[in-house]
């Protein structure tokens, strides 16, 4: 059920660099656009332009309607999804999870370990993505150190929430 990035139409974001590609029959972002999306995403923040076009390299940027099914929950993971403009849900097994918003990334459980999804996400608004394909995720990090650097922050932090959240589920709620 996960989403097929090579089949996502375009949708209307009004970049207007894009707007006008659009009406010259370009099917994706110029590099320089692709450039500006990711300049905009914390994720990248600091990185030097030449590690931005390796990034933009490895990478695509992909579009969802609202209420697409970006990743389903039991699938298995072959993409690394940067969210850059839109909103989507997490869903997990004990309910409903954190509310994804630009700059939020997701996917990258499934190819560190070759597990399935852990997480349904699903867009809340239309929703641009950058994408990265397991065939270039490592290469993408072997290359960026600090991407590297700052996707296991991001999965500590995860962990660590994650544990609280257990934490708190198992003391039950507070006597008044």
């Amino acid at each position: 059920m996960e989403i097929d990035p090579r089949t996502t139409d375009r949708l209307p974001f009004h970049d207007p660099d894009e707007t006008e590609q659009a009406y010259a029959g370009a099917a994706e972002p110029s590099g320089d656009a692709q450039l500006r999306h990711l300049q905009r995403v914390p994720l990248f923040s600091g990185f030097s332009e030449d590690e931005l076009r390796r990034v933009a390299d490895l990478s695509r940027i992909v579009e969802a309607p609202s209420g697409t099914v970006i990743t389903q929950i039991g699938d298995a993971g072959d993409t690394f999804f940067i969210i850059i403009d839109g909103m989507a849900a997490v869903r997990t097994p004990v309910g409903p999870g954190s509310q994804l918003q630009p700059g939020d990334c997701f996917g990258e459980m499934s190819l560190v370990d070759g597990e399935p999804r852990s997480a349904s996400i699903v867009a809340t608004t239309d929703v641009r993505m950058l994408v990265v394909d397991h065939s270039h995720f490592w290469r993408l990090l072997d290359e960026t150190p600090e991407l590297m650097r700052r996707i296991l922050t991001i999965l500590s932090r995860r962990v660590r929430r994650l544990e609280q959240t257990i934490r708190a589920m198992l003391q039950g709620p507070n006597p008044t």
